[in-house]
């Protein structure tokens, strides 16, 4: 059975102790091991290695000993309790034996936990789970954390009643690192906030948070569009030595300001405008597009857009010669004095 994101963040929480197998795959191996490592401890509790109730085999090793899995999924534990065989970098080429054990699998036996990376949906790993009576399938993919794994996560770290604030704050800051460094970093709140019974606040969430010395893309549009044009030439060089180019910079640029312009043109109002904004905006960055929107207005933000079609033409004309990254440079320089207060 394969199920949909909304119904496999109930069943992580609360897997069935009666079903064969789980497969969970995707291309982000970080995010396909959180989710495998939650649905284990749901399954089996905390002390299921300890107690030898969890067996553990990679792709490659049931490759070799095909056996070994049937064997696993099939012996008798010495400590009472659910059981699981887990195989992780599977890929197809492993599907025979995993196959095999799910049609011998009967009630008692070990349930067969999969992960594999990305799989096609002609995949036999996929069709196996997806047609199977009683296997379930999930696809992991790279978007943002939910309100809900975000609030599971903070209550297994022991962090509750968390202000609308900090709770925006984590919520962008979830959406803006990796789902392993937003875990270490609640974990490091967590330990942060060990014995003090005041508030979590912003201050504390700030100064867990993993620092960064990459320039990011928003951090020059936000520059840009808050007309703070000497903080420019620096980050753009910073941009440069990442590998961005000139062309990203300006489709990023563009995409910033028509979602101004989308907003400050509202019939309601910038906040009404952010409020229709797909994908929709939340905590800092909804306030930030606001400001920003409500500083420009919809007549400069044309300006803008208008200033940014005739850079893209610009950098993608063959009689173009000057440096790409300079002409993107004076772009958004001038976009910048734009944005000052007359």
């Amino acid at each position: 059975m394969k199920l949909s994101p909304r119904d496999a963040t109930g069943y992580f929480a609360k897997p069935k102790p009666d079903s064969t197998g789980l497969l969970i795959y995707g291309g982000d191996a970080m995010r396909v091991a959180i989710k495998r490592q939650q649905v284990l401890a749901a399954l089996l509790g905390k002390n299921a290695e300890e107690e030898m109730r969890l067996t553990r085999m990679s792709g490659a090793d049931l490759r070799k000993d095909p056996a070994a899995l049937l064997d696993a999924v099939k012996a008798v534990g010495f400590f009472p309790g659910l059981r699981a065989v887990f195989i992780e970098e599977t890929t197809d080429a492993a599907a025979p034996p995993i196959l095999a054990a799910l049609e011998e699998w009967q009630t008692g036996d070990a349930q067969i936990i999969v992960t594999a990376g990305a799989l096609k949906a002609s995949s036999k790993l996929r069709k196996a789970f997806e047609g199977h009576r009683n296997t379930y399938a999930v696809g992991i993919y790279d978007n943002p954390p939910t309100r809900a794994e975000i609030e599971r996560i903070l209550a297994e770290a022991d962090l509750h009643n968390l202000s609308t604030d900090v709770m925006s704050a984590i919520t962008d800051l979830a959406n803006a690192i990796g789902p392993g460094d937003f875990a270490r970093t609640v974990e490091k709140i967590s330990l942060y906030k060990l014995g003090d019974t005041t508030p979590l606040s912003i201050e504390d969430v700030d100064a867990c948070a993993p620092a960064s010395t990459e320039a990011s893309l928003d951090e020059v549009l936000n520059v840009v569009a808050e007309a703070r044009s000497g903080e420019i030439g620096p980050l753009i060089r910073r941009l440069q030595s990442q590998g961005t180019n000139a062309v990203s910079l300006c489709i990023g640029a563009t995409r910033h300001f028509r979602t101004l312009y989308t907003a400050a043109s509202d019939p309601g109002g910038p906040s009404a405008g952010v409020g229709r904004l797909r994908p929709p905006a939340f905590g800092q960055r909804r306030d930030r597009i606001v400001r920003q929107a409500s500083a420009w207005g919809p007549a400069r933000l044309e300006t803008a857009l208008t200033v940014l079609t005739d850079t893209d033409l610009l950098l993608r004309s063959a009689d173009q010669t000057a440096p790409t990254m300079a002409v993107m440079e004076r772009a958004l320089i001038r976009l910048s004095m734009l944005a000052r207060p007359r």
